[in-house]
This record gives C-alpha cells, structure tokens and sequence, in this order.
C-alpha cells in the first residue's frame, strides 16, 4: 500500500501511510484506538476507496471497488465483529454467496461439508460444519470466519482486533493456527493492541498514530515499551499506580445467590460475595464460570431464583434496571454494542441515556439540547474520546472510543457501586491505563468497584482483594499483593482456596 490517504470529510483518517507486507510473513499493524488501523485494512478488502495511493499485489497496481474484488485478489477480512448468520449451520455460513450446487442447480451440502472438513484439517482449525453458529463459542465463530477467507481462496489475511473476545486458551489456539497458516505460505495482517502478541507472533510491526505512518519495525529487536512509546507518543506506565488504603463499609453484600443460563442451569449456584467502600474486588474465572450471569443478576437483566443482593443495607433483590440504577449502581458492560449504547444515537445522546428525563438535561419532560450538548463536550474531552464530536453516530467510532463514552457516563452518574465488565477488552495500552486511572480514583474516591475480567494481569495488577470463581460459587478470596499467577490458576481450575478475608 503506497501514499494511502482516506479523508471523510473534515477528518483525515489515513495520511499518506505505506505498508509492505511479504509472503509468509505475520505482520501487525499497531495503533491506539481511532488511529486509522481499521480504516486502513478496509481499504484494502475495497469497504472503502483511498482518496489517494495505490495497492499493489504482487508488484501489479490494482483497485479495489469492492469486497468481491478483493478476494478476486486472493484478500480475506475478518471482522472484530463477526459476520455470521446466526441459525445457519457452520457450513452454511462457510459456503454463503459461493454455494457448491449439484448438476440439478441445488444446493450440494455434503460436497460443502467435506470441502470444509479438508480445510480444517490442512490449516489445523477443526469445527463441527453441521453446527449452528448461535450454539459454539466465541473461538469457534472464530475459526468459521477463517475458514470462510480459506474457502475464497484468501492468500492474505486481515485479522481485526483477533484477541478482543477470545479466553486466554482461545488466544493460544489462534497463534498456533496463525502459525500453520504461515507455514503453508498465507501472508496475514493483525490489527492489535496487545504487545505481548505481538511479540509472541509477529514478524514486523508496522505504527500508527492519529493516521500517520510513524514506523515499521522487526519485532525480534524491539522491546515492548519501545513499541508502546511509538504508539502512544509518550511512556507509558504498565504498572498501576495505587496507594496503599483501609477499606470501608460494606457497600454491596450477595448472599447464597442462584442464577440460571439460558438453558436452564444454575449459572451463579450459592454465590456469596461483599464488596467494601474504598477497594476494587477483582473476580478472576475461566470464562463460562458464571461471571456473565452474576452481573445480569445484580443489575436486573436476568431473574434471580434464589439468594439475596443488599446494596448499602437496602435488598434490591429482583428490582429493575431502572431502580438499580437509583441505587446508585454504574456499570460499564461486557459487551459495549449490545449493552453499553444505543449505536444509531449520537455520542451526545448515548452520554444521558441514563439520565435524560432528569435535570438539568430535561425541563417539563422536553429535552434541553444545549444542555446536553454542553455536557457532552466536557465528557468527550475530558475523556479525551476521539474524534472530537459528541454529533457523531456511536457507531462511527472505534471500539475503544466507544468504551470511553461508556466510561465516561458511568463514572459521571457518581455512583457508590462501580461495575467494571471486561473494561480493558480491545483497547490500546494507552487508554488501558486511563481506564485503570479511572477505576482507582472510583476507589480512591471511597466507592466500591466490581472489577470483572478474564485478563488475569489485569485482575492482579488493579484489583486489591480477588475473588476466584469456579462453576458458579466464590472458591476463595486473597489479598491481589500476597498472591501469584500460579496460585490464581489453580483455584481458577477448582483446586485449592485462598483465605477468606
């Protein structure tokens, strides 16, 4: 890709960028978030059209007008969000838009199914094709969008944010099935926070910052802080900075707390837990554990069969999301597309979405727009969310930029419970330590916070207590600074307990 500048408007997204990618090469492409990565990478798969620049695969210039031409030319995207048709079957979705037919024009599902089932193999990347997509996990849709590249033909791989949903076992299937691809002569690109993959997989890095190209560098000879530096433009703190503190009051108190899935089984199964004034709990789990089910039992998204939830000594066990909200609880969700905004509403919009029949943002039931507006510019540049527009769409901003209205609103609704839901997941080292920054003042502050992540250095380096859940029950409870990554593992796995405390 030479001289690549994409403009939307006023907004220069990419800014004279070159990449150079060669065969058989992993090479990462690192930004923070709303840097242009995505934008970058869509231009390549022809979602969009450079302003100016050239692409060229295998020294010939061509022009991508549209996804259909891209993998004409051997390119395949796979997006952070998924593109699956939910009821449809692994196969299905595989085969979607290049069907295999029989001699009658109908459709040829068990020649698809071992076409699939070849793939599989030669790449490492087993999946069940008779499987619906809306019954495997995270991992596996995963693995269905791979294959889905492989089965046009992609030589060249775009992989978006590949790592964001995916549990740390996910994370080392994908690097080994990154590593088959690479060895039968796939080229791919990453676009990633994480520099520890990027260490761990990576070839060649190539920065962005704010749509210029900044750098490209050999992995094997950088170190982590070099390549967070460049990203950033400043050093970065990769430890927490906390003061040492008393806990306070107890602020929320769950007791014997039972919560059913989806299908019907106790997710939460006698869950007890307290969360005090003035600390961060962290609950550290395999995913899958209950962790999902426990945060839509307190919040009021899921029905709780037994148990109680006392909030500063008030039960608020079974009450709605509204009335939770008037206890003063906050939370940032999991998923910030599903839960945490309405992406058809404007930025400014999505900031008063829990306040918005209240003053000062409505008088007599109408709705004051300069008040919101003004409100809404404070929080965009106080939490510095980028670009600088509280009239854009939610869904015109990056993942992480997204995550920071969400952080923004929560943490300005001063609440006495904070619930942080993966809070970190899919941003950039920079903005991880903001969101760290802001869940130690909620604390620093006398509030209490529910830090819930799957990321266990996150879990270590934030939290002060960690509760380790196991299959729906709190298995033990350590101080975060008298314990080690291998003690956390094995009670994470159901064996051996910390000290209640």
């Amino acid at each position: 890709m030479k001289n690549i500048t994409k403009v939307f408007g006023n907004f220069t997204a990419n800014d004279n960028i070159n990449l150079t990618v060669h065969k058989g090469e992993v090479h990462a492409l690192l930004g923070e978030n709303g840097a242009g990565k995505t934008t970058l990478m869509n231009i390549l798969y022809g979602l969009y059209q450079p302003t100016f620049g050239e692409i060229r695969i295998n020294g010939k210039t061509v022009t991508m007008t549209d996804p259909n031409v891209a993998i004409q030319h051997g390119i395949g995207m796979v997006h952070q969000h998924f593109m699956l048709v939910e009821p449809f079957t692994v196969a299905e979705n595989i085969i979607l838009g290049k069907e295999t037919t029989t001699s009658f024009g109908k459709l040829d599902i068990k020649e698809a199914v071992s076409h699939v089932e070849e793939l599989s193999k030669k790449y490492g990347l087993y999946v069940d094709p008779y499987a619906k997509i809306e019954d495997i996990t995270v991992g596996m849709q995963q693995r269905v969008e791979i294959l889905k590249a492989l089965y046009r033909g992609a030589e060249i791989l775009i992989l978006d944010e590949p790592t964001a949903v995916l549990t740390p076992q996910e994370i080392q299937d994908l690097i080994d099935i990154i590593r088959n691809l690479t060895k039968q002569g796939k080229s791919i690109i990453i676009i990633t926070h994480k520099l520890k993959e990027i260490k761990q997989i990576a070839d060649y890095c190539t920065i962005i910052r704010r749509g210029k190209h900044i750098d490209t560098v050999d992995v094997s000879v950088t170190t982590k802080e070099e390549l967070a530096n460049k990203m950033v433009g400043r050093e970065v703190n990769f430890v927490v900075e906390k003061k040492e503190r008393e806990r306070g009051d107890v602020v929320l108190e769950i007791n014997n707390l039972v919560v059913k899935d989806n299908r019907g089984i106790n997710a939460v199964d006698g869950l007890s837990l307290k969360v005090h004034a003035g600390e961060i709990l962290g609950i550290a789990g395999v995913d899958g554990n209950g962790q999902s089910e426990l945060i839509e039992g307190i919040t009021g998204l899921r029905k709780i069969e037994s148990g109680k939830i006392i909030m500063q000594g008030k039960d608020i066990t079974g009450r709605t999301p509204k009335e939770i909200l008037e206890h003063k609880i906050s939370t940032i969700p999991e998923d910030r597309q599903k839960r945490g905004l309405v992406l058809d509403f404007s930025v400014e919009e999505n900031m008063i979405l829990e306040n918005y029949y209240k003053a000062p943002f409505a008088k007599n039931g109408i709705l004051q727009k300069d008040k919101i507006k003004s409100f809404a510019k404070k929080l965009v540049e106080r939490f510095d969310v980028r670009p600088q527009d509280e009239t854009l769409k939610a869904r015109a901003l990056s993942g992480g930029n997204q995550q920071k209205v969400i952080i923004a609103r929560e943490v300005t609704n001063n609440p006495e419970l904070l619930i942080a839901a993966q809070p970190t997941r899919g941003l950039d080292v920079g903005a991880i330590e903001y969101v760290h920054k802001a869940l130690v003042e909620q604390r620093d502050k006398n509030k209490a916070v529910l830090l819930v992540s799957l990321e266990l250095d996150e879990i270590m380096n934030v939290s002060d207590r960690i509760a380790v859940i196991y299959e729906g029950k709190i298995v033990g409870i350590v101080e975060a600074n008298k314990t080690d990554e291998n003690t956390l593992g094995l009670m994470m796995a159901g064996g051996g307990t910390g000290n209640e405390k």
